[in-house]
């Protein structure tokens, strides 16, 4: 059997990326439900609305999902909630801790290093993601995907997961073929009927290709330091002299050049926030449902 299913529990070996704000419970069952593995995005989120999430996810499906972490914004009170009815979770942007990798747990670290990689083992994680520079949103590494499975593989001995670039079924097969066990996805199923996308979003991202991303530190306010992959038009649009605030979510002020990507009920100059997209985004040509994509990506 496949490893990462065997380590998960899931049926299928495609797990979901943990994108704040747009991977709304109803994503994160649909795509538990088709035998992947669902995460939902924990990012700063408080107790009662990590409970929320949790207790929608569980009103809409049986299966089993997990959550994600950002270390440099973990909450203790949230992350203790979470943990206490997850059995998966994972963590992004920051050195393997082993006090974070609790007993009982399956716990996995995103990296895009291999020393990070041996360092999370060691840490005591039991997979991987090996990010490629590929990946939309926040990047961890400088590596592009091709080069980096292959050296991750050859470093640790746990199952392997692959984040970048995967949008179509042929470049799912390449990464597995590289020794992947398992693929991460998150820009396509940014259109899917279940993401919690803007609109006009989407729109962009069926209209993009792979050089239409571009790689860059602009969408740095709340987050500095952290690079990050956009469609290129939003950093373009980012650039020029604008509103600051640049828009509204939920009665919240969003800052121009904030981390926040903008969700159906989000206003102002959407075309200058933070639109992530990976290179896999000229994978995205029309809206489907997440099973639609999964199915297409692993040719099932």
């Amino acid at each position: 059997m496949n490893p990462f299913c065997s380590l998960t529990g899931c049926s299928l070996p495609l797990q979901m990326a943990a994108m704040t704000r747009v991977a709304t419970p109803q994503l994160v069952a649909a795509v538990t439900n088709t035998g992947a593995l669902g995460m939902m995005a924990v990012g700063r989120s408080t107790v009662e609305a990590s409970n929320q999430q949790l207790d929608g996810i569980t009103s809409l499906t049986d299966g089993v999902f997990g959550a994600g972490f950002i270390v440099p914004y973990l909450v203790p009170s949230a992350f203790d909630a979470v943990t206490a009815r997850v059995t998966i979770y994972e963590f992004f942007y920051g050195w393997p801790d082993a006090d974070l990798v609790l007993p009982g747990k399956v716990v996995g670290w995103q990296v895009g290093t291999v020393d990070e990689a041996k360092a999370a083992v060691d840490a005591g994680c039991q997979y991987v993601i090996a990010q490629g520079f590929e990946a939309g949103g926040h990047v961890r590494g400088t590596t592009p995907l091709v080069e980096l499975i292959p050296a991750v593989r050859a470093a640790v001995d746990v199952p392997l997961v692959a984040s970048g670039g995967l949008g179509t079924a042929a470049q799912v097969r390449a990464a597995r073929a590289l020794g992947a066990d398992a693929i991460r996805i998150g820009t396509r199923l940014l259109a899917a009927h279940e993401a919690d996308t803007h609109p006009l979003f989407v729109e962009l991202l069926l209209a993009a290709t792979e050089n239409d991303t571009e790689y860059t530190d602009l969408f740095d306010v709340g987050w500095p330091d952290a690079p990050v992959r956009v469609l290129a038009s939003a950093a373009a649009a980012a650039r020029q002299p604008g509103p600051d605030p640049v828009g509204e979510l939920d009665g919240r002020a969003l800052p121009r050049r904030g981390t926040t990507p903008p969700s159906r009920t989000t206003t102002g100059q959407i075309e200058a926030m933070a639109l992530y997209a990976g290179m896999s985004v000229s994978g995205v040509i029309r809206q489907q449902s997440a099973a639609e994509i999964i199915y297409e990506l692993l040719e099932a």
